[in-house]
């Protein structure tokens, strides 16, 4: 479905970032990595799906490094037609507690890379009359949480830009959406999960359970397989006419 066509995915050596690449590699989609660690285990991985893959390690809290990353991806495969702007970080803190330069970093790479990807993606999607757009938003894009203000304000964040971004192009061939995904078991959220773990003196697979029933009816975890389908999806002719939607996958939190 998508044979010709370039994916960058930001933040993708691991979990949600990782299982969108490889679910638009399995539609023939080149690949463009991007993030902080290891980057050959997922080079190979998208490699064996029989596509092209190239890696591009922008620091994505600079905007120097994100057009370095984009005009890299430019030349290597031509253009990017679909971005996914996914990269993103999560700090736990009161307001008055909340570290001055934690919020400026999440707010830097959850929301202003998002910006700065896109601006650069544009004028070759538009010139070609075909582009998608998919920005990995979050539950916490359409509610809150306390102790995440900056993480939730960012995630609100690009929700709005997606909006604007739908319409500005809306008479085009180019669409953007986000999605909102729930409770993933991504490194992120184990962090978490280890975190309730140690601090209430439960195992594991308990404190995912206490996890989930806090905020997720259905009791179990989005995983990063379904997240990619639905960024297919998006990339598809059924896609044409979606433009501008924050699409929860939260196993019913936000219809409580």
């Amino acid at each position: 479905m998508l044979q010709g066509k370039t994916a960058l995915v930001t933040g993708s050596t691991s979990g949600i970032g990782l299982g969108i690449a490889k679910a638009l590699a399995k539609q023939g989609a080149q690949i463009v990595l991007n993030g902080f660690g290891d980057a050959e285990g997922p080079k190979a991985e998208i490699a064996a799906l029989g596509v092209k893959v190239a890696y591009h390690g922008a620091d994505m809290s600079k905007a120097s490094e994100i057009e370095a990353m984009m005009k890299f991806a430019a030349d290597t495969f031509g253009r990017v037609d679909i971005l996914v702007n996914n990269a993103g970080i999560q700090h736990v803190a009161k307001i008055e507690d909340f570290p001055v330069e934690r919020w400026d970093a999440i707010i830097a790479i959850n929301l202003t890379s998002a910006f700065h990807a896109t601006r650069m993606a544009l004028p070759a999607m538009k010139a070609s009359n075909w582009g998608r757009i998919i920005n990995v938003a979050s539950i916490h894009g359409l509610v809150g949480s306390a102790e995440k203000s900056a993480y939730v304000a960012a995630k609100h964040g690009v929700v709005g830009l997606t909006k604007v971004m739908a319409l500005e192009n809306a008479t085009t061939g180019v669409t953007c959406n986000a999605i909102c995904p729930g409770w993933v078991l991504t490194p992120l959220v184990q962090k978490q999960v280890d975190a309730k773990a140690a601090a209430m003196g439960l195992s594991n697979e308990e404190a995912k359970k206490v996890l989930l029933q806090e905020k997720e009816p259905s009791m179990q975890f989005t995983t990063p397989e379904e997240l990619g389908e639905l960024a297919v999806f998006f990339c598809s002719t059924a896609g044409n006419n979606v433009r501008g939607v924050a699409w929860n996958m939260d196993g019913g939190w936000t219809a409580q």
